[in-house]
Parts: structure tokens; C-alpha cells; sequence
């Protein structure tokens, strides 16, 4: 103790000040990393180092998750409501990249897709558009090559050499109506031709599909070129205003190709007829999709609310509700807002414009902030057209997060909210989009400590520069105490 006292007599204020001036710079550090780190991976670096590496050494035992429980043959349909699902789906609704994606990086200067956006859209059209017999059509070898190209303009090079070596090689003519077209009327012209050449080329894969496994997998791949054109032919007729024509094309395609619901078609189909206010089709489309063995989406929950708040909305009050009760429509029209609110926690604030809007991307990730996008960008004029539609929904929307307390532990209607949505959006999205998060993280323990520790060895230096005396009598007052 005699030692000590020695020794803390000897230091001087400068001491003291520049030992408080270096643990608020060094705790500031740490600070501003736990930030860093939070923000990009959602955790706090410490804690994680401190679960992963030091709990083990000192005997601690992390907690295993309950193994999933077996289902039977008879719960299978079931089961697949009841998984976590982040698997990232083609958006029915994506823009043409050369139309309207590169338009808008003209005008402002932003990349409104990301690499890992644009990546899977190269994997999906070798997987759709490619297959095992392409080495026999030179034309098709050429394209084969072209889908793995980054660069557009090779891609579009190569399209054309394509076309030099067959002149009715539809997927070509594909790639430059979604990349070369400057408008959706280019685009059209370009999909005709497409589907001149496929309709072609598919009536001769059908003629032989059953000679070989590798005719059968060219039929595979002349099928998946035709419901494509068919479909984006479909969507140029939507967005020039054809709409009723838009509408019997999809129908027809729905008909002709009914396997291949997993393209979402109706989802296309759902957005024409809401345009044409035609509801009473809504319905009938939503009666058929909207099934608890068929994957979900915003836009059946979010259409199936709208036209529940369409039967009430007009008339709705707040304060009438308040006073008289919801009415049996009323109570409708509310529960499927809670509902589709659960489904996508994200869409609201969109729908409301308290979040502004980007371009969708060209894939999207179910109940994720991507997914919110792509419904609110094509879906936000429809409820506009309904008067007192946004009201109702401004009015009951919150209170879906009253009836889940815990959205990350318990489920109301569908399986709890999923945890690796916000990862996988922020690769879908731009950079210059604030991603939507729910629910908002809490911040970590170690923030808050690293934050106070900071403003407090900087107050304590402050002090010991403004009183170097009296904070030197206050620090060997402490050390003798301790």
C-alpha cells in the first residue's frame, strides 16, 4: 500500500490526461467496429467471438435446436406451409433490362440491379433456355455461350452471330428484346419473331420428344422458350395498354401449359385484372390459387385483402368503428390485412409512401423487403383506385404486430418470420436502397457499453484538463478506497 501511495503521488495531471485521452480514443475504436460490424452482419462482433470461441474453453455448453418433427405422408401438403422458406424466386413482374432498367441508369446514373441479381438471371436463362443437344445446332452453341457472358454488349454480339448462322433462332431473338430493345414496342417486335421461330421449332421437338432422353429434354427447352416469349408477349401487350389482350394471352397460356404453375403466371394474370377492375376474375383467380397447399406470395395475401377492404373501405371511420364495433365485413376485410401484414411485414410502409420506391429487382425473395418492392411498384394504383382502401389499411395494419409478440419465435397464420430475409435482400437490392428490416434488431449489449465507456473516459478527460489538481486528488482518493 506504501508503494503504491509512492507511486501515485509521483504522477502528474498530464498523466491522468493522457490515460483518459487514450481509453476514450481506444474504447471509441471499439465502438465504432461493434457499429460497423452490426450494421453489416447484424451481430455484435463480440458476443459472437465470446458464444463461438470463449464459452466452449470455460465449459459452457451451447444450446442444440429440437430436431424437426416427422410429418406424415398425409401432412405433407401441410408441412410445406410450416418450413422457413428464403429461397429466392424469379419475379413475375421483372422489368425489360434494355426498355426500362437501362433507361432509368440513363437518366439517373444509378445501377438499379446488383451482380448477384443479374447473376442468377444468367444461371436461370442457361437453365431455361440451354440444353444437352445444343452441340448439334451451331446457332444454339453460340447462345449457349452468350447467356454466361457478363458484358451486354458481347451478349448481344453473340445473339447476333446467332442469328447469321439460323435465322429462326428464337432464343436470340429473346436476348435482344430483353437487352438490346430501347422500348416495349422494340421489345414486342423482337418477341414476335421469337415466337415465330419457337412455335416452329416446338412443333418439331414434339413430333420427335419420344425417339431419345436428349429429344425429350430438347422438347424441355422448346417448351420453356415458348411460355417465356408467349408470357413477355403478354406483358408488352400489359404495359401498351392492351390490356384485355394481355389478359386472353395469359389465360391461353395458363390453359395450354398448365404444368408450369411454379412460373406464377396468375400473378401477371391477378395485376391485368385488377387494372381492368374486373374483380369479380380477381376473385375467381384468387379462389383458385389462394390455397393453404400452394405457396404464398404478397400479391395473393395483399389482392385477397384489397378486396375484402374494397367491400367496406368507401364508408369506413375510425371513430364510427370505435364507438359502434366492426361490423362481420368489417372484421373480414381487417383480418386479411392482419393476415397479409404477417405473410410481408414490408409492403405497408410502401403502400402508405412512407418508403419510397426503386425499381424491382429481377428475383425476389418471399416475405423479404424485395418482394414488398416488386408488389407495391405494379399494386400501389390499385389501391389508390379504391377510396378508403389506404385508409383502412393505415388504420388496422399495425395491429398485426400486437396479435405476434414475438414474430421471430411464434407464428399466427403462417410460420414465423423468417431470419435470413434481410441478408438475402440486401444482395437483391441496390446499394442506394434502404433496406427494410423486420423486426428492427435491438442493439447489442456491447454498443451500449462500448458508447458509455467512451463518453465516459472522454468526460473524465475533459475534467482532468479543466481541474488537473482536484481530479488527481479524486483519482488517489479511489485507488486508496479500491
Amino acid at each position: 500500500l506504501l508503494t503504491v501511495t509512492v507511486f501515485l503521488s509521483t504522477l502528474t495531471p498530464k498523466f491522468y490526461f493522457a490515460l483518459t485521452v487514450t481509453s476514450s480514443f481506444i474504447s471509441g475504436l471499439i465502438f465504432v467496429f461493434e457499429w460497423w460490424h452490426f450494421r453489416k452482419y447484424g451481430t455484435s462482433f463480440i458476443e459472437q467471438v465470446s458464444v463461438s470461441h470463449l464459452r466452449p474453453l470455460i465449459g459452457g455448453v451451447e444450446n442444440s435446436p429440437p430436431p424437426p418433427a416427422a410429418f406424415s405422408a398425409g401432412e405433407n401438403e401441410m408441412s410445406r406451409q410450416n418450413m422457413p422458406e428464403c429461397k429466392v424466386w424469379r419475379n413475375p413482374l421483372n422489368l425489360f433490362r434494355g426498355a426500362e432498367y437501362s433507361r432509368y441508369m440513363w437518366v439517373t446514373g444509378k445501377e438499379p440491379l446488383t451482380y448477384y441479381d443479374m447473376n442468377l438471371s444468367a444461371q436461370d436463362h442457361q437453365n431455361f433456355f440451354t440444353c444437352d443437344t445444343d452441340a448439334l445446332r451451331p446457332s444454339d452453341t453460340v447462345m449457349q455461350k452468350a447467356w454466361r457472358e457478363r458484358n451486354p454488349q458481347a451478349r448481344i454480339k453473340a445473339a447476333y452471330q446467332a442469328l447469321e448462322l439460323n435465322n429462326d433462332c428464337a432464343t436470340a431473338y429473346v436476348l435482344l428484346a430483353e437487352e438490346e430493345a430501347t422500348t416495349i414496342v422494340d421489345a414486342e417486335k423482337y418477341f414476335k419473331q421469337a415466337l415465330k421461330a419457337g412455335e416452329m421449332i416446338y412443333r418439331k421437338s414434339q413430333n420427335c420428344h419420344s425417339q431419345s432422353p436428349q429429344h425429350e429434354a430438347q422438347l424441355r427447352r422448346d417448351t420453356n422458350v415458348l411460355v417465356y416469349v408467349k408470357r413477355r408477349l403478354a406483358m408488352c401487350a400489359r404495359k401498351l395498354g392492351r390490356i384485355r389482350e394481355a389478359v386472353k394471352m395469359m389465360r391461353d397460356l395458363m390453359k395450354e401449359f398448365p404444368l408450369l404453375s411454379m412460373l406464377n403466371i396468375h400473378e401477371n394474370l391477378l395485376e391485368a385484372l385488377l387494372e381492368l377492375q374486373a374483380y369479380a376474375d380477381v376473385q375467381a383467380v384468387l379462389a383458385k390459387y389462394d390455397d393453404i397447399s400452394l405457396p404464398k406470395s404478397a400479391a395473393i395475401c395483399y389482392t385477397a385483402a384489397l378486396l375484402k377492404a374494397r367491400a367496406v373501405s368507401e364508408r369506413f371511420s375510425p371513430e364510427t368503428a370505435s364507438k359502434r364495433g366492426l361490423s362481420t365485413a368489417e372484421i373480414n376485410a381487417v383480418e386479411a390485412i392482419h393476415r397479409a401484414v404477417e405473410f410481408n411485414p414490408h409492403v405497408p410502409k410502401y403502400l402508405l409512401e412512407m418508403k419510397s420506391l426503386v425499381l424491382p429487382p429481377e428475383h425476389i425473395l418471399k416475405r423479404g423487403d424485395s418482394e414488398a418492392v416488386a408488389y407495391a411498384f405494379f399494386h400501389l394504383q390499385h389501391w389508390k383506385r379504391i377510396e378508403g382502401a389506404l385508409n383502412l389499411l393505415h388504420c388496422t395494419w399495425e395491429g398485426t404486430f400486437r396479435m405476434i409478440p414475438y414474430p421471430l419465435e411464434k407464428g399466427h397464420l403462417f410460420y414465423p418470420y423468417p431470419s435470413c430475409t434481410e441478408t438475402a435482400d440486401r444482395e437483391l437490392l441496390p446499394t442506394f436502397h434502404e433496406v427494410s428490416v423486420y423486426p428492427q434488431k435491438e442493439l447489442p449489449f456491447f454498443i451500449h457499453f462500448t458508447a458509455g465507456l467512451c463518453s465516459f473516459s472522454a468526460m473524465l478527460a475533459l475534467l482532468t484538463h479543466q481541474f488537473p489538481e482536484l481530479m488527481v486528488i479524486f483519482a488517489k482518493a479511489v485507488s486508496i478506497v479500491s
